[in-house]
């Protein structure tokens, strides 16, 4: 799409960051906000687009500087509308966006890292291993770059409403570079999205957690899977490092009962994580949170011996939360036919 990929990109940079390349180029301070709104606003994908800027200083731009955007490689669309792209991140890496329509909501799951270090023993990605963290400019392309300009004869995707970083790897293992594209997505120069539109799911990574709900106001999804210490550093090894009970006391004393959401996730699995017992954990370990608790469908990857839960038992499970008064749902399950599913992300070339 650009020439010279060795030159430094633009998207990823804040207004700090703009305005101090525009100066550098001995341009006035006020082109460093012009450059926020074609990237971010206007979403320009070429220097000649920026017509409110001189033909001089535009060329000093691509001079020393590209865009950064970078169109996928490749989509799979499944049979209920979830389409999965495939980004090329460099170095023989990829990663994978997952866009979700659903009647008057687009929400796109993104990708933080190549791989993960977490290593839960049921997800695809954690069993890839960490190969890199995507910078700035790597997590907003996918945010910018989707939905796409449509094809041929293509209905128009709906534009996002929601995103969610749940894709690959562990968001507040990169939060340097998670951090930054939140406040472009939501500051005022930037893409001036409320933060109630933008969910960080994670393991529960201390000290990073408080990091971000200190430094933002995005909604949070913790991944908690069981509630049984033992059981759950069998299966999420970073149980050890982050102990859940040590994250649900920091998650007490922020105040979720207004408009910012925490979330509980909870994949369920065949006679492991999904009886009665398991439910009483969870409440005991929920009281006096406020928060919802989503129950998801495991999708079978290879090489994990595990098995969903039945639709009878997911059924029994979720009544018997919200009988104790924990706000618990069922997700539904999208994308599972073309690897787009919970826990399926590998950034495999289709």
């Amino acid at each position: 799409m650009e020439h010279n990929p060795q030159l430094p990109a633009l998207i990823g940079m804040t207004l700090d960051q703009l305005t101090k390349v525009v100066l550098s180029g001995g341009m006035p301070k006020f082109v460093g906000k012009q450059l926020a709104e074609w990237l971010y606003k206007k979403k320009v994908t070429s220097f000649e687009e920026m017509v409110n800027i001189s033909k001089k200083n535009r060329e000093w731009l691509s001079d020393n500087y590209v865009i950064g955007r970078e169109a996928p490689e490749s989509r799979q669309k499944s049979s209920d509308g979830t389409v999965k792209y495939l980004f090329n991140v460099g170095s023989g890496r990829n990663i994978e966006s997952v866009y979700i329509p659903d009647r008057d909501r687009a929400t796109l799951c993104v990708s933080s890292q190549a791989g993960c270090k977490m290593n839960c023993y049921f997800c695809a990605t954690g069993r890839l291993g960490f190969k890199a963290n995507l910078t700035p400019a790597q997590i907003i392309n996918q945010i910018l770059s989707i939905p796409p300009v449509p094809r041929n004869g293509e209905t128009p995707a709906t534009e996002l409403t929601n995103v969610v970083f749940m894709g690959m790897g562990e968001p507040l293992d990169n939060l340097d570079a998670v951090l930054p594209v939140i406040e472009i997505m939501t500051a005022s120069w930037g893409m001036a999205w409320s933060p109630k539109r933008i969910t960080v799911s994670t393991v529960g990574k201390l000290p990073q957690l408080k990091d971000l709900l200190d430094r933002t106001q995005v909604h949070v999804a913790i991944s908690v899977h069981t509630a049984d210490p033992v059981e759950r550093e069998q299966l999420m090894p970073a149980q050890k490092a982050f102990p859940i009970g040590n994250v649900m006391k920091l998650l007490s004393g922020y105040d979720f009962s207004h408009q910012r959401r925490l979330s509980l996730e909870y994949i369920m699995w065949r006679g492991v994580n999904d009886d009665i017992a398991h439910a009483d954990l969870l409440v005991r370990m929920t009281r006096g949170l406020d928060c919802r608790v989503n129950l998801i469908r495991f999708h079978a990857i290879p090489g994990v011996e595990l098995r969903p839960s039945s639709d009878e038992r997911m059924l029994m499970f979720r009544n018997y939360l919200n009988s104790k008064g924990v706000t618990a749902t069922i997700r539904s399950s999208r994308g599972e036919d073309i690897m787009a599913a919970c826990g399926m992300l590998a950034g495999k070339k289709q």
